[in-house]
C-alpha cells in the first residue's frame, strides 16, 4: 500500500526529532520510507501559544493495514515522548496518516483521508512537492489543484484585508462631508 504521513515537531531539537521519527518509521517491519518533502517552518494552527513547527510529508510503501500503520505511528510518538494532554498543543513529534492509497476510512481511531488535510497548507504544499498528481479520494482533486486553491484563497483573504484596511484608513471628514452635501440637496 502507498501511504502518506504528515510529520511535525515544535519542541526541542525539531530537525533531530523529525529525522528520528522518519528513521523509526523506516525501521518498522513492513514500512519503507520512499520519499520525504523538504522541511517547512510553519506557524501553529489553533491551540495555546507555542513555538513554530517544523513540518514535512513522507511517502511510505507498507504491507501494514491502515490501523496497523496508525498503531505503529502512535507507538513511535509515545517512544519519542509525545504526551497528549492539550489539543493542538506543543509536541515533540506528531505523525498523522494522511492518505492510504485511495481508501476512505471513517472509524473511531482512524479517519483517512485526514479530515483537515486539504485546509492546511503545511500538509498540502509538501504533498504537492512529492506527489503532485495524487488525488484526494473524497474531493477528487490532485494535491497540485488543492495547493492552487489554497493559494487563491490566501490571496483573496489578503486582498480583502487590504481593502478593509484601505476603507478604514479613509478620512472620516470626507465621507461625512459628502453625506451632508447629499442631505443639503434633498431639501
Amino acid at each position: 500500500m502507498r501511504a502518506f504521513v504528515g510529520l511535525g515537531s515544535n519542541m526541542g531539537e525539531r530537525k533531530v526529532k523529525m529525522r528520528e521519527a522518519l528513521d523509526r518509521l523506516d525501521a518498522t517491519p513492513g514500512v519503507r520510507v520512499v520519499s520525504v518533502s523538504a522541511l517547512r517552518n510553519t506557524k501553529p494552527v489553533g491551540g495555546p501559544p507555542q513555538p513554530d513547527y517544523l513540518n514535512a510529508v513522507a511517502e511510505l510503501e507498507t504491507t501494514l493495514a491502515p490501523r496497523e500503520l496508525l498503531a505503529a505511528a502512535l507507538a513511535i510518538e509515545r517512544e519519542m515522548g509525545r504526551v497528549r494532554d492539550v489539543r493542538w498543543g506543543p509536541r515533540v513529534i506528531d505523525i498523522d496518516i494522511l492518505l492510504c492509497d485511495d481508501q476512505v476510512i471513517e472509524t473511531a481511531p482512524l479517519t483517512v483521508p485526514h479530515p483537515r488535510m486539504h485546509e492546511r497548507r503545511f500538509v498540502v504544499e509538501p504533498m504537492a512537492e512529492i506527489a503532485p498528481d495524487v488525488r484526494h479520494p473524497k474531493l477528487a482533486r490532485t494535491m497540485r489543484e488543492l495547493l492552487q486553491s489554497l493559494r487563491r484563497a490566501e490571496e483573496s483573504a489578503r486582498d480583502k484585508a487590504k481593502r478593509q484596511k484601505d476603507t478604514s484608513a479613509r478620512p472620516a471628514g470626507k465621507s461625512a462631508h459628502r453625506a451632508g452635501t447629499r442631505r443639503a440637496f434633498r431639501r
